[in-house]
């Protein structure tokens, strides 16, 4: 099961960084060793072309998604989360009528 899930994953790689000249270079080739008509390479070449474009956009999700995963499990703070932390040491200094020291 692991090998098919790896021959998958690397499938759709190849699949989604297929440029459009590389997949027309493709098409073309098989058009002209005559084992499609024109219109067949037309169809296969937009075919091709959309499914490079799904499979470019699922790889993208996927590795967005495990970034987000990553660093959900790294417990890193978020910028919201400074952003946060920045208000409340605002309304802290406010508070004791002090004004924020300079870092460093």
């Amino acid at each position: 099961m692991l090998d098919f899930m790896k021959k998958v994953a690397f499938t759709s790689v190849g699949l989604a960084f297929l440029t459009k000249e590389k997949v027309e270079e493709l098409a073309r080739e098989i058009i002209e060793k005559g084992k499609l008509s024109e219109q067949e390479g037309r169809e296969i070449l937009e075919e091709l072309r959309k499914k490079s474009e799904q499979a470019r956009s699922d790889v993208e999700n996927k590795v967005s998604d495990m970034v987000q995963k990553t660093l959900t499990k790294m417990n890193l703070a978020t910028r919201d989360d400074l952003a946060k932390l920045e208000t409340r040491l605002d309304e802290i200094v406010a508070a004791s009528g002090k004004d924020k020291e300079p870092a460093g």
